[in-house]
């Protein structure tokens, strides 16, 4: 089930909360209709997405309660140009992994956080999953670092799709924070 509260990001068109300001409270696809740029933002209530290119493509980092003055502290370098809501989960989180695109070759179910897909199954790639339960990080590099993709439930049959091409997905990680 899915909580919905106040949420809240407040953009901003320059750095420490400067210039023309915009209040978002859902995903909104393309901040370009409301600011020119966006070089802060402060996260008033909620979790969020923001991505560095419209339509919840490019770049991707996960944003929770707090201050970010200066785009480049966040990863983007360019400008926030699209954000989306991740939902407030309760329960139980579950998905399926899968070697392969098209939900081929091995797979394996996690319920937790995993800091090596490579250590823990020992397969070398995860090129699709099925997210069952819960709101999901998929990250570049072990111990959730690197690029990261967010993940909401769904079928996903081609991770190269969701806007790396050539990433590999090392670890993922709930998203369990009290947004």
């Amino acid at each position: 089930s899915y909580l919905t509260g106040s949420n809240m990001i407040i953009f901003y068109e320059d750095r420490n909360f400067q210039g023309r300001s915009y209040e978002c409270m859902s995903d909104c696809p393309n901040m370009s209709s409301y600011l020119s740029r966006c070089h802060s933002c402060r996260v008033e209530s909620g979790c969020f997405v923001v991505y560095d290119r419209p339509n919840y493509m490019g770049n991707q980092y996960f944003m929770r309660r707090g201050e970010y003055a200066d785009h480049t502290s966040f990863g983007i370098s360019g400008s926030v140009q699209s954000c989306r809501l991740v939902p407030q989960h309760r329960g139980s989180y579950r998905m399926k992994i899968f070697e392969r695109e098209n939900f081929q070759g091995q797979s394996h179910e996690l319920v937790d956080d995993c800091d090596s897909i490579v250590d823990r199954y020992q397969i070398s790639d995860c090129q699709s999953c099925h997210i069952i339960d819960g709101h999901w990080l998929m990250f570049e590099q072990p111990h959730h670092r690197g690029r990261m993709l967010y993940l909401s439930p769904g079928e996903y049959r081609s991770i190269k799709d969701l806007g790396y091409r050539g990433m590999r997905i090392s670890s993922v990680r709930r998203i369990v924070d009290s947004c």
